[in-house]
């Protein structure tokens, strides 16, 4: 089961990478702490020092159609926030 399912690039996520070594992933909603912090450190070989976790539920959205009102559901994510040590960091860009 691959726990890391694909980087956050956004622009605070940049920003808090250049200012406080941190990076997120979303991540596989079953995986927990440890194994999130050693798959980051196989993937990246970096040392990696805190790992915080957030869970979004998915949001409700409807559309108005000619044929009536759609409704349905965002699916839920999870979110990690990865501290690396001081001195390290992880470049996404490097294999383009």
């Amino acid at each position: 089961m691959s726990v890391i399912l694909k980087p956050v690039i956004t622009e605070k996520m940049t920003a808090k990478g250049e200012s406080l070594n941190q990076y997120g992933f979303l991540v596989d909603k079953r995986a927990n702490k440890i194994q999130i912090k050693a798959e980051v450190e196989e993937l990246y070989g970096v040392q990696v020092v805190s790992v915080n976790t957030m869970n979004y539920s998915g949001k409700r959205k409807q559309r108005f159609t000619k044929s009536g009102v759609i409704s349905g559901k965002a699916k839920s994510t999870k979110k990690a926030i990865v501290t690396v040590a001081e001195g390290e960091n992880i470049d996404f860009f490097s294999n383009i």
